[in-house]
């Protein structure tokens, strides 16, 4: 069992990281299953449960209490199956066109297209949905399940190799299959009776590869969980999940098409399986710009998750950093171009989250969730100007509380205006606010006993997180 006094430890203080402090700010809670999180091009986060719900999330962290879609009935959630992408057209806020990619009850990857009329409205229209693609998978593991838009308007969709272990029907490498691929459609135009057309520079088939479907972009992916695109050089980020040793985080340019990452011939840079469909020159392959073991760290490793290239104008010490996430080791990952090289870095363990998605806001500040705890952090660079991410002295006593604690703020003229207090699963227990106050006592005798999260906001918007333990 993971530790609970290490979560609380954590949350209380910043960690050290490439000679950069981030913090992890408790943004929203409630979810179920939490496996992605993106935002239409105006201030609210959607996220998406695996059981089949998008919920929508204010700037105040609220979460609206209708959910924006509901396909659950459609949706055969569990393990690595679960309505697992979203994604908002280009022109979403005048169109209201938004993708999904989802398990269907056969076991099925779907990937359809549902309409918000208006777009501004919070809830979807569930009966508008619009099959682009049905792709049928042979094992229920490595469905990948990620979707976005790229700079150049066409939609990508990450695609596992179809399950089990080792790739054994070979479909990475395999061009006539759309397994272990990134596919990249025109949803903007329909074509060869599909509600999709193929764009122009695909490059697929060609000459050389006459059976090739013509949906591929890039093959040689074992499970691509969560990819993204700079949003500032539009470069494509791919984090795909290893076999038994080695993850791995891929990045080219946009426009570099063919690209074969060498799943199931490589494990990374490493030669995994040589026999099949591999290419005769390992020249022919691009290799990760990052990747880590399982072992060796502090912790057992197993999975990545991919995030995002920090590109928020608020926090100018995060720029240009790439997140990612182990979801077995719970650390929070960063890779830093020096120049020439990338080079990637842990932080320390944020136990019991088992992180599976991060998120990008319009504004370019970024947000990660973990499914064991159910939570949406923000990414935080403690070292902002006091105006910007003031924090402030304060104590609770008794801790261990019975009926009854008390929040002091050291500086009479710093008032409490907030107190939020969570359980460990991230639910909002009790919250008191308008209290203008810099001492304040609060009840506990409807509270049961146990380990929980403090979250106290001064009348600045500083704010600061403390564990408070009641017998």
């Amino acid at each position: 069992m993971k530790n609970i006094t290490c979560l609380l430890f954590l949350l209380l203080l910043p960690f050290t990281l490439i000679s950069q402090d981030i913090e992890l700010d408790l943004f929203a809670s409630g979810f179920n299953n939490p496996v992605s999180i993106k935002n239409a091009n105006d201030d609210r986060l959607f996220v998406v449960e695996r059981g089949g719900i998008i919920k929508i999330v204010n700037p105040d962290g609220s979460t609206n209490t209708t959910p924006f879609l509901n396909i659950d009935p459609r949706v055969q959630s569990g393990g690595e199956r679960g309505l697992l992408g979203l994604a908002f057209h280009p022109q979403y806020l005048s169109n209201g066109f938004f993708f999904v990619n989802y398990t269907n009850n056969n076991g099925d990857t779907v990937i359809s297209r549902f309409a918000t009329n208006p777009p501004d409205s919070n809830v979807a229209d569930d009966t508008t949905e619009e099959i682009l693609l049905i792709i049928n998978q042979p094992f229920s593991n490595h469905n990948g399940g990620d979707i976005a838009f790229g700079n150049d308007g066409y939609l990508y969709i990450g695609m596992g190799d179809g399950g089990s272990g080792g790739d054994p029907g070979d479909r990475s490498q395999d061009l006539t299959t759309l397994l272990g691929k990134m596919l990249r459609i025109n949803v903007n135009n329909a074509q060869g009776g599909n509600n999709y057309a193929i764009p122009a520079d695909n490059p697929y088939p060609n000459a050389e590869n006459p059976n090739a479907l013509p949906e591929i972009w890039a093959s040689g992916v074992r499970n691509p969980w969560r990819f993204s695109f700079d949003r500032e050089t539009h470069d494509l980020w791919i984090a795909d999940v290893g076999q038994g040793q080695i993850e791995e985080i891929n990045m080219v340019p946009l426009n570099q098409a063919g690209v074969n990452y060498g799943w199931r011939c490589y494990e990374g840079d490493q030669v995994y399986n040589t026999s099949g469909n591999c290419p005769t020159n390992s020249n022919e392959l691009t290799f990760p710009v990052g990747q880590y073991t399982h072992t060796g760290g502090p912790y057992f490793r197993c999975s990545i998750t991919g995030g995002y290239r920090h590109r928020g104008t608020v926090q100018p010490n995060l720029n240009g950093l790439y997140f990612f996430a182990d979801y077995c080791s719970d650390e929070i990952g960063i890779l830093e171009y020096d120049g020439s090289n990338w080079n990637m870095t842990f932080t320390d363990q944020f136990a019991n989250n088992g992180w599976t998605a991060f998120g990008e806001d319009v504004n370019g500040e970024i947000y990660i969730a973990g499914i064991d705890s159910d939570n949406i952090f923000k990414i935080i660079d403690p070292t902002l100007s006091i105006k910007e991410h003031a924090l402030f002295d304060v104590k609770i006593y008794p801790n261990p509380a019975k009926s009854f604690f008390t929040v002091e703020v050291s500086d009479s003229q710093n008032y409490i205006e907030t107190i939020n207090i969570y359980n460990l699963q991230g639910k909002l227990i009790k919250s008191i606010s308008k209290n203008n106050k810099s001492v304040i006592s609060i009840s506990t005798e409807d509270m049961a006993q146990g380990f929980y999260l403090t979250e106290l906001i001064s009348e600045t918007g500083a704010k600061k997180i403390k564990k408070l333990i009641i017998n």
